[in-house]
């Protein structure tokens, strides 16, 4: 994964001037690790250099998302790919694109099934979930809360 962007600040983060940063996924073994590791950097500049309410709950929870959206791409769409994290007013959006067209579909509730719960969770905490098609390939959208309540940000 390569850095396209830096926090890019556009003013203040409103829904038209987002602060965000954008990343190309290489399709190696490494693009999980790094991708988490980017939406976790990205949320503490958001919030030291732009003075924005984080929540440890919305790191979490977007380096989770971060991580089963960048497993779904390697596992079922290999090639080339990318990551883009961008707040939205109280929220971050968390965009990941890649070539192959097919739609993700959440699986049936199956307590005896090992694995391939990634879709139902994101789908579960996310505030807003998106799955297109575009003229080549397909982008997932994830918006999810910035902060939970004003005695969650972190400190």
């Amino acid at each position: 994964m390569t850095e396209s962007d830096s926090v890019k600040d556009h003013g203040t983060a409103s829904a038209d001037r987002p602060l965000r940063i954008a990343s190309t996924l290489r399709g190696d073994d490494d693009d999980i690790a790094r991708a988490r590791h980017l939406s976790v950097d990205f949320l503490a500049r958001v919030r030291t250099e732009h003075g924005l309410d984080v929540s440890r709950r919305a790191v979490d929870l977007t380096r989770l998302v971060v991580s089963e959206l960048v497993t779904n791409v390697r596992k079922y769409a290999p090639g080339p790919a990318s990551l883009d994290l961008r707040i939205d007013g109280d929220a971050v959006e968390i965009t990941v694109w890649d070539r192959d067209p097919v739609l993700p579909v959440a699986r049936a509730a199956d307590i005896g099934r090992v694995g391939q719960h990634g879709l139902e969770i994101v789908m579960a905490v996310a505030r807003s979930f998106e799955a297109r098609r575009e003229p080549v390939g397909k982008r997932i959208i994830v918006t999810l809360a910035l902060t939970d309540d004003p005695g969650d940000a972190l400190v």
